[in-house]
């Protein structure tokens, strides 16, 4: 059953990744850039609880925070597919 599903999945990728024009540097270079703003990001919510900002305050930077990196995130995710909401570069 294990190599069935492997085999399965195997044969639904490989036309998908041939259709596509991303390549091996470009997607290499997204990842590279994704951890960066990861641990940028990650970095600004440590510091947030760090700081001791008080209890209303801090749910609310955080939230700020979270929405701030989930519309980052999106916005490099259609980048990909040539349409983002804004351009960084």
């Amino acid at each position: 059953m294990k190599t069935l599903l492997t085999l399965v999945l195997a044969l639904i990728s490989i036309p998908a990744f041939a259709a596509t024009s991303l390549s091996t540097s470009g997607l290499m270079s997204f990842v590279i850039y994704l951890v960066i703003v990861g641990l940028i990001f990650w970095v600004i919510w440590w510091f947030i609880g760090f700081v001791g900002v008080p209890e209303p305050f801090n749910k609310v930077i955080r939230v700020v925070v979270g929405l701030f990196a989930l519309i980052f995130v999106v916005n490099l995710l259609l980048g990909l597919v040539g349409t983002p909401i804004f351009n960084l570069r």
